[in-house]
């Protein structure tokens, strides 16, 4: 089971954090030149050449395929006979303009920073701020979260729109800023944008990460700073094999990918999302799954909610007209490996691993336009991305709870006939299954529970249904608990997990440790103090020596994010998880 934590925990382990994600602070990018070159044989003859030959392919349309390439590229393009046109050589590193107050600017790194920064200083009671981590050369990734009670775990749920994930790629950037500028500005007003944002804002736990590949948009390129394509990063499903999901404990293969892919998994696999989109440009279409799966490369590759997807997609490109109307594309929408296969993208990992809906919605034909053309696309796209992300609330949801407890239960809701289940989140139970109208058969399950099927669910157009369930004890669960586990649920709950790092960081833990406080929640105190009454905190393994280690603490957020826990012989601490 992968050691993610559903929380940021950066104030309390930064130190640590930071040796693990040092980067370097230079600019100088690894690839070298690119060129981005259009191949005028576009035929699919082609097109499967160039996939098969592993080519950064970046779109096919109107008998062109565009292709990033280095010179040994090129040359091995010229040699199997093909023709291209250079478009631009990258890095070619933008000019911003750092002091205008327009409302449609290209936006650079920095004067991103300071818009988020400003929103989430006016809007403090919606809108809080984060850092998922840094770029290799240092720059933040920041996400923005808007929602009523953002410091507090709702029932509602999670939607992300993530854009720029190629540097060379900005419109959407600048539509994701003004998103959370009209969310922000519109939340509580007496008026018809005010009663809809209100409603999105109140009911919705919403994440928008406007900037995704800081260092490539500031060096003028497609790729990071190491020379990587982070959209062909992610696992894939082919060229690495299929594996786990998160609901099944798979683990989060994370580690040794580039930096921001990393923090971007993590975030993820941190998280409950129920829909989200990627945006891009080159193109002017909604590209749903499969990008790419068991069918021949550069073929339509379905996915089990193929039919959710293609009536989602068709929300957004409906409200774009020049989206909706291009005739490369049949209502602006597109299976993505039926226009071209891709290996290691982000929306095929989100739906696999996480069982988040994700899309990749491609907004321009031309990669980077006029500055002056900023306003007409946030016309064409302002009623497309909030008609998108009321979606979220399509389909059944509810809570799952424990039969005599009341405590949330991370469990597994699968309907039958459609092989994709989702889970519930585990902080307070809740569910989120997007469906077409029709009635189905939900099966509930969960370790140490006696698994529910619940008939007769009927969903109607445009709402939810709701279904809250109980599930009973099999009896499985072990009368031993983990001493961190203050209501003997075999859980480890968010506060639980608070209550383990607080042992872990206070003050002064470096020196003195904890000791035995039976009046306390724990039956154990901060600092100094009788270490005689009771035996080491179970938490305490690595050496037993009365102070919570890192590798301790990390132990714990596992069974945080676990299923549960029971005891056994083979457990590093004297327990598994379930």
């Amino acid at each position: 089971m992968p050691i993610v934590v559903r929380m940021f925990i950066g104030l309390y382990v930064v130190a640590a954090i930071s040796l693990l994600g040092a980067s370097s602070a230079s600019d100088d990018l690894v690839l070298g030149r690119v060129y981005v070159i259009e191949v005028e044989q576009g035929s699919r003859e082609t097109l499967d050449f160039l996939v098969r030959n592993h080519f950064d392919v970046d779109g096919m349309a109107e008998g062109r395929i565009r292709v990033y390439a280095r010179e040994e590229e090129l040359r091995q393009i010229e040699s199997h006979g093909l023709t291209y046109r250079v478009v631009e050589c990258q890095p070619n590193p933008p000019v911003f303009d750092e002091v205008s107050k327009a409302v449609w600017v290209y936006h650079s790194y920095s004067s991103l920073t300071s818009a988020l920064q400003e929103y989430a200083n006016d809007y403090p009671s919606i809108c809080r701020l984060y850092s998922l981590g840094d770029s290799v050369n240092g720059r933040t990734l920041w996400a923005v979260k808007i929602t009523a009670n953002p410091d507090a775990e709702e029932d509602e749920p999670e939607f992300k729109y993530v854009s720029t994930i190629h540097g060379d790629e900005p419109i959407g950037t600048e539509m994701c800023l003004q998103l959370i500028k009209w969310l922000l500005s519109n939340y509580g007003a007496y008026t018809e944008d005010g009663v809809r944002a209100t409603q999105l804002v109140d009911e919705t736990e919403i994440w928008i990460v406007p900037l995704m590949n800081p260092d490539g948009l500031t060096n003028g390129t497609r790729y990071n700073a190491q020379g990587f394509d982070l959209n062909r990063n992610f696992p894939s499903y082919v060229q690495d094999g299929p594996s786990e999901n998160l609901l099944d404990g798979g683990m989060i293969d994370a580690p040794g990918r580039p930096t921001e892919v990393q923090h971007m998994m993590r975030w993820t696999a941190q998280h409950s999302f129920t829909l989200s989109a990627n945006f891009h440009t080159g193109a002017l279409v909604v590209n749903y799954p499969f990008d790419e799966g068991d069918a021949p490369a550069n073929t339509y590759t379905i996915s089990p909610d193929d039919a959710l997807f293609i009536q989602v997609a068709e929300v957004y490109s409906q409200y774009n007209t020049p989206m909706w109307n291009n005739f490369l594309f049949e209502h602006g929408i597109t299976n993505g490996a039926a226009w071209y296969t891709v290996y290691g993208g982000m929306q095929d990992w989100n739906y696999r691993y996480a069982s988040n809906n994700q899309m990749t919605i491609e907004l321009s034909n031309t990669k980077k336009p006029a500055q002056s053309t900023l306003g007409q696309f946030w016309e064409y796209n302002r009623e497309s991305m909030l008609s998108y992300m009321e979606t979220v609330h399509w389909g059944v949801r509810g809570v799952v709870t424990d039969a005599s407890t009341g405590a949330p239960v991370y469990a597994r809701i699968s309907v039958q006939g459609i092989d994709h289940p989702v889970i519930t989140d585990p902080d307070v139970g809740d569910y989120h299954r997007m469906l077409l109208p029709g009635t189905y058969t939900l099966a509930v399950s969960a370790p140490g529970y006696v698994s529910r099927t619940i008939s007769g669910v009927t969903v109607v157009s445009g709402s939810t249904t709701r279904r809250d369930i109980t599930l009973t004890s099999d009896g499985s669960h072990p009368a031993s608990v983990h001493s961190a586990d203050i209501n003997s649920d075999h859980h480890i709950s968010l506060s639980e997990l608070l209550r383990g790092i607080q042992l872990y960081q206070s003050y002064p833990a470096r020196s003195y440790g904890y000791h035995c406080d039976p009046g306390s929640e724990d039956d154990y105190g901060l600092s100094d103090g009788n270490r005689w009454s009771f035996p080491q905190h179970s938490s305490d393994y690595n050496p037993a020596d009365w102070k919570i280690d890192l590798s301790e603490l990390l132990r714990l957020m596992q069974l945080y994010n676990s299923g549960g826990y029971q005891a056994c012989d083979a457990g590093e601490d004297g327990f598994c998880i379930f």
